[in-house]
């Protein structure tokens, strides 16, 4: 392990001083001392400077080794087979050996003491350093050591589980699908509790890594893993949660309306006579009961068809042909040669993660997606979303910008980015524009902006309430083991009005069944966040540059709006991400946009429920 330090300049602490005259012996005469010379100020930017260089050079070349490493933990899962964890394990604690080293902290802190004298972009690197810090401190080596073994084991566990359905093995493509089209209500709970076995094997791990993970931040003075990570926004865990509370109570008037509308359409979809105070989560079309838009068709919106022609492949290329068209370069040859974009063949002997992400490998220009996109709608949105982590990563990629800040202006901002070309590759000029739907077919703009409503405003409560409240009790409070599952359900029930089929004991442990819990912890309010920052952007673009209907949107071609984007994406995490925000929108964060995008929608609802019962 090498460990950096700043060489020590000597010429800051030498002191000169000029000699003393010897006194005559013959002839007495007063002596005189030349004045001693001031000791030369530390040059604080220069010092400062120089550590970063070193820093961050070494920073990248590991960051680059701990990805490649990840990617294959990731990308190859073989039963049994440990040579990846064991490569992945040592690369990240190679990593952690350096960014938590105690001399890397020691010299963080002590440069940080003189922030007044560095410049802001010094500071913002030195303070991200100390952040990076305290998730592997190396005054604890041994529990960072255990908790990155631990986490390689989670993930092995996680994306290596043989899902079973009426004793065949399944994907969890294949659950979603079934979840999305099946109608009895039998079959439909048998296939969701299929897609929760896999949540009793992550139990052990999940309580392992929760000490571990507290036990490693509260090393450099965090309380807890929970308030580490929103500290990250520059905020205390109460702030944080004040915050999402708020966005998720000015989304509850319209949530309230969908959940009325939805228990009463689903108890008549599915024949069932009694219609239940609260969702059961079986009847909803996705495992979670993050997203219901599948339960609306959109007649001339119906993309599946089309998409199933054009293939998956089409799909991939023309989300960049999108970008693109705003005046993003085209991608470098080595996404496609290196990202993992489609299904595993059938027959395949190992698995891959089945969740979409987006890759920065070296913080410069190797970036991947790890996807398993098939003809259909849910994965043309995905590709849109992820290629916008991807073009984000590119663009903060430059020269001006520090490899430490190459990254979202905070983290829900990247969120916020796909997000928004998901949102804006949906809608029908744009849709038309690409010869995906007939521009003269006859499509109900209320049923629409309903579908809209039942994945983007459904969202919320589940992100900023029953996931965001779940980890800080898991993290901040320490949620007993044996409360796990029942925390959970609470949860669900108070802010999803959703409860399960059956009676889900401590035997189970549904949280985990969500990726996010395991790999991504404690910053699942980034894509709550994200979903109010891009319905201000998609509003400004709307109004201010488009001149369009917010509701009814092509970004197709405009190289405005690209430049708008590019922009905001340029800086990183150089610029503050409340500033950045008020620049381009003029607005301070809020659910404004998002609710008045919504207003449309809530005439109808109201008048669908009137006679229902509420039970929110």
């Amino acid at each position: 392990m090498k460990k950096y330090f700043l060489p020590t300049l000597t010429a800051a602490v030498l002191t000169a001083c000029a000699p003393t005259a010897k006194t005559p012996t013959t002839t007495p005469t007063a002596t005189t001392t030349a004045p001693a010379a001031q000791p030369a100020a530390p040059d604080w930017q220069e010092q400062a400077e120089t550590f970063l260089k070193e820093y961050s050079t070494e920073y990248q070349r590991l960051y680059a080794q701990s990805s490649e490493a990840e990617w294959r933990s990731n990308t190859h899962i073989v039963a049994g087979d440990t040579a990846n964890s064991g490569a992945t394990a040592r690369a990240n604690e190679r990593m952690a050996a350096f960014t938590g080293s105690a001399a890397n902290i020691q010299r963080l802190r002590e440069l940080l003491e003189h922030k007044q004298d560095l410049t802001e972009l010094q500071v913002k690197q030195l303070q991200t350093a100390l952040y990076n810090a305290a998730n592997s401190p190396q005054t604890i080596a041994e529990v960072v050591k255990r908790r990155i073994k631990a986490e390689t084991q989670q993930t092995e566990k996680l994306y290596g589980f043989d899902y079973k359905y009426q004793g065949k093995s399944v994907t969890t493509n294949d659950l979603d699908e079934l979840l999305r089209k099946e109608k009895n209500p039998a079959k439909r709970q048998q296939i969701w509790e299929a897609s929760k076995a896999i949540g009793p094997t992550l139990k052990e791990g999940l309580l392992n890594l929760r000490d571990l993970r507290n036990q490693t931040v509260q090393a450099l003075g965090y309380p807890d893993y929970f308030s580490y990570q929103a500290s990250d926004y520059g905020m205390s865990r109460e702030e944080m949660m004040t915050l999402v509370r708020k966005i998720n109570e000015e989304l509850r008037p319209l949530y309230r309306e969908l959940h009325t509308y939805a228990r009463y359409e689903l108890a008549k979809k599915y024949n069932v006579k009694q219609v239940p105070d609260y969702l059961p989560a079986s009847w909803l079309p996705n495992r979670w009961g993050q997203d219901w838009s599948a339960m609306v068709d959109v007649k001339g919106l119906n993309l599946d068809p089309v998409l199933a022609k054009k293939g998956a492949e089409w799909q991939v290329k023309q989300a960049e042909r999108f970008y693109q068209s705003l005046g993003f370069p085209a991608l470098p040859a080595s996404f496609y040669e290196k990202s993992s974009l489609y299904p595993l063949p059938k027959g395949a002997t190992y698995k891959k993660n089945n969740h979409a992400s987006a890759w920065h490998m070296d913080l410069n220009q190797d970036v991947r997606s790890l996807m398993s996109v098939e003809g259909n709608t849910e994965w043309y949105e995905t590709t849109h979303h992820e290629l916008g982590h991807i073009y984000y990563y590119l663009t903060y990629a430059n020269s001006e910008v520090p490899v430490l800040l190459r990254q979202g202006a905070n983290r829900g901002y990247h969120e916020a980015m796909g997000s928004l070309m998901g949102l804006a590759a949906t809608q029908k000029p744009f849709l038309a524009g690409l010869g995906l739907v007939d521009p003269k077919s006859q499509t109900d703009q209320t049923q629409t902006l309903l579908k809209e409503a039942l994945n983007y405003a459904v969202f919320i409560p589940f992100a900023s309430g029953v996931m965001s409240e779940w980890e800080n009790s898991f993290y901040a409070d320490k949620l007993p083991a044996d409360q796990l599952n029942a925390r959970w359900w609470a949860l669900a029930k108070q802010y999803q009005g959703i409860v399960p089929p059956t009676t889900r004991g401590e035997q189970y442990l549904d949280p985990a069944t969500k990726t996010h819990i395991n790999d991504d912890p404690a910053q699942y309010y980034d894509y709550a966040l994200s979903y109010v920052i891009l319905f201000q952007l998609h509003d400004h673009i709307a109004k201010k540059i488009l001149k369009q209907d917010p509701h009814a949107t092509n970004y197709y071609g405009s190289k405005e709006v690209g430049q708008f984007l590019a922009d905001i994406m340029r800086p990183g995490a150089s610029k503050d991400w409340r500033t950045v925000l008020k620049e381009k929108t003029g607005e301070d964060l809020s659910a404004r946009a998002m609710v008045e995008y919504f207003e449309p929608l809530m005439a109808y609802l109201k008048q669908q429920n009137k006679g229902r019962k509420y039970t929110m």
